[in-house]
């Protein structure tokens, strides 16, 4: 039994999806498994676990930023042995290419946050999604009939919501980054740790460069299509 999760062996499944929000966690779990039920309520971010297609899933929140994120997939990973850990959250998009409720699929994440730098001695390690789970998402999306607009690219996980330098975001959008967020280049470090699989999928819930934004409600309840990408590139 971990620190922050506290389910016990076996609970949860070799496979994993990771929302930010513990409500979306639940409505994950009320929408699209099978027979789910809940295996923590530690600190009220939600765990459950249940079938999709008949395969074992489980679906666990883990805050807002890396530091938070990283507490759950270390526990995932070694107190767990977790497999596969696809992200499924929310981001901002920075570049008018891409439009509010697009989907991103981040082949590789940027960042601002000094995690990497301490454990790297100050190199620039760069961390990138297992290519069998991306490359399973991208062919998820593409054979999705009228589905949303999907990108395939680098995404940028800052370790504050409300920048001080918000400027220097701009930069980043010139090499090509489409969005911002705060979890996958923490999630993608830990996978590359302890070899195993993570992904990262986000729907755009706001755009930084127009200010259109999604609600609170629509943030949890109504990124559904995503929600099915990533089942289906994790458990195909």
């Amino acid at each position: 039994m971990s620190t922050h999760i506290g389910a016990e062996s076996g609970d949860i499944a070799p496979t994993v999806l990771l929302p930010g929000d513990p409500l979306r966690a639940k409505w994950i779990a009320d929408n699209f498994l099978d027979d789910a039920r809940c295996y923590s309520e530690v600190r009220g971010m939600y765990g459950f676990t249940g079938t999709w297609r008949g395969q074992p899933v489980s679906v666990q929140g883990s805050g807002m930023g890396q530091p938070s994120m990283a507490i759950y997939v270390h526990e995932l990973f070694t107190d767990y042995d977790v497999q596969s850990i696809v992200r499924v959250g929310s981001c901002g998009a920075v570049t008018e290419d891409v439009g509010v409720r697009d989907i991103i699929i981040a082949s590789g994440a940027c960042t601002d946050s000094s995690m990497n730098r301490i454990t790297f001695h100050g190199l620039d390690y760069a961390p990138v999604a297992d290519f069998g789970l991306l490359r399973g998402a991208v062919e998820a999306a593409e054979a999705r009939e009228g589905g949303s607009p999907f990108h395939v690219g680098l995404i940028f996980s800052s370790d504050s919501f409300y920048a001080s330098r918000p400027e220097l975001l701009g930069e980043m959008v010139k090499y090509g980054v489409l969005a911002v967020e705060m979890e996958a280049s923490g999630l993608y470090t830990l996978a590359a740790k302890h070899g195993r699989r993570a992904l990262t999928i986000c729907t755009v819930s706001d755009h930084v460069v127009t200010g259109e934004e999604t609600t609170s409600q629509e943030r949890e309840q109504t990124f559904g299509e995503m929600i099915e990408i990533a089942l289906t590139a994790a458990l195909a």
